[in-house]
């Protein structure tokens, strides 16, 4: 049986470029919704929903992924830990996979990011994160961002909230603290997304950068991740399962 897979912002950039890439994956698109629309009726004639729309509306989409019994695949960032727990709860009925970034390349950042988070004290090694996109984005720092700064808190044995976030760096500081994760947003242009995560020492400094020049990566992940989703169990995923990292 071919996946009908619905889509949340489907009259968005991100929405045009999903419609494209389920009828390359050979899936039926079942409907898709805009800023308004039955929402209940695109989960209900759906088995799976791509939700690239925003914050606002994950916690009511997460409750109708459950209610229907249909998987969801989440993209929104910048999601509250009140949002996020509601996700959480949902997917205690179905599956859901919530990704900060659905490029592979990415994902595999972030499996980077912890590794060496756990190589590299906090002692020693200053963990510093640089993105840079569009001058649409609403939120800051990026989605992407806060889960590379979580996954080199968890090589490092503890939360990113633990750890702390510096951001907004402005005026006199004063000298920078052990521990926490630096952050900085760049805005501008059309610019897609850039992410830099800097490690830096006395004596060395070493960068992983991952650019992305076509946000069709991310509409041919998150159709991967609805294919992948329908067969599974409930629970909350990421792409590292997807990929087949996790």
């Amino acid at each position: 049986m071919t996946l009908r897979i619905g889509i949340a912002g489907i009259s968005g950039r991100m929405g045009r470029l999903l419609q494209e890439e389920v009828a390359a994956a050979g899936g039926t698109l079942s409907g898709g919704i805009g800023r308004d629309g039955d929402a209940a009726a695109l989960f209900a004639g759906s088995d799976a929903v791509i939700d690239f729309t925003n914050a606002s509306t994950a916690e009511r989409h997460a409750g109708l992924a459950a209610e229907h019994g249909k998987a969801l695949i989440l993209g929104s960032s910048g999601l509250s830990a009140a949002q996020e727990t509601a996700v959480m709860a949902a997917a205690k009925h179905v599956p859901i996979v919530y990704a900060a970034n659905f490029a592979p390349g990415v994902n595999l950042l972030f499996a980077l990011a912890e590794r060496m988070g756990a190589a590299l004290p906090p002692e020693q090694y200053d963990a510093e994160i640089v993105e840079m996109h569009h001058r649409q984005k609403v939120d800051a720092p990026s989605g992407t961002a806060i889960g590379l700064g979580r996954a080199v808190a968890r090589g490092r044995g503890r939360t990113l909230e633990e750890v702390g976030m510096e951001s907004g760096r402005d005026g006199h500081t004063g000298a920078r603290a052990t521990g926490p994760i630096g952050f900085a947003a760049l805005r501008g242009g059309q610019v897609v997304g850039e992410h830099t995560l800097l490690f830096a020492a006395g004596s060395e400094q070493i960068a992983l950068t991952h650019r992305s020049f076509d946000r069709r990566v991310y509409a041919t992940g998150a159709v991967r991740a609805a294919q992948w989703a329908a067969g599974q169990p409930a629970g909350l995923y990421d792409m590292k399962h997807v990929l087949g990292m996790g």
